[in-house]
């Protein structure tokens, strides 16, 4: 019991972390570009989230040097609080690396259409509640 509450606060200390860090890079890119037609600051946060996952992913599967509680505040925490889409990212790839390409492909297209779909539905619910 007491293991498991330890993890919730790893998890959970991990995302306030990732959410603040998303909100200030985000905030700091949209700044510095000026760009306002584009979602610059949230492609930035999530392409670097990637790149983040990819080392956080090669440490634990080929070197082996995080321990299961960095793994949880970092990899589950901070990231799944910086972005869940390097998360989708890395189980993208790993199906990629694994030969899977249909499985790939589905999770690939079917999350992005499924999350379109249902911002859709869900905006749409918005005009009857």
């Amino acid at each position: 019991m007491k293991s498991s509450i330890i993890n919730l606060f790893l998890v959970g200390g991990g995302g306030f972390c990732g959410a603040v860090c998303r909100f200030l890079l985000g905030g700091f890119i949209h700044r510095i570009t000026q760009v306002s037609s584009f979602p610059i600051g949230t492609f930035v946060v999530n392409i670097f989230g990637c790149l983040l996952i990819g080392v956080g992913g090669g440490l634990l599967e080929l070197r082996q040097i995080l321990s299961p509680e960095l793994r949880l505040f970092l990899l589950i925490g901070f990231l799944g609080g910086f972005t869940t889409f390097s998360t989708f990212g890395f189980e993208s790839w790993a199906l990629l690396r694994d030969g899977e390409f249909l499985f790939a492909s589905l999770n690939v297209v079917g999350q992005v259409m499924a999350g379109l779909t249902a911002v859709w539905v869900g905006y749409g619910l918005t005009r009857y509640l």
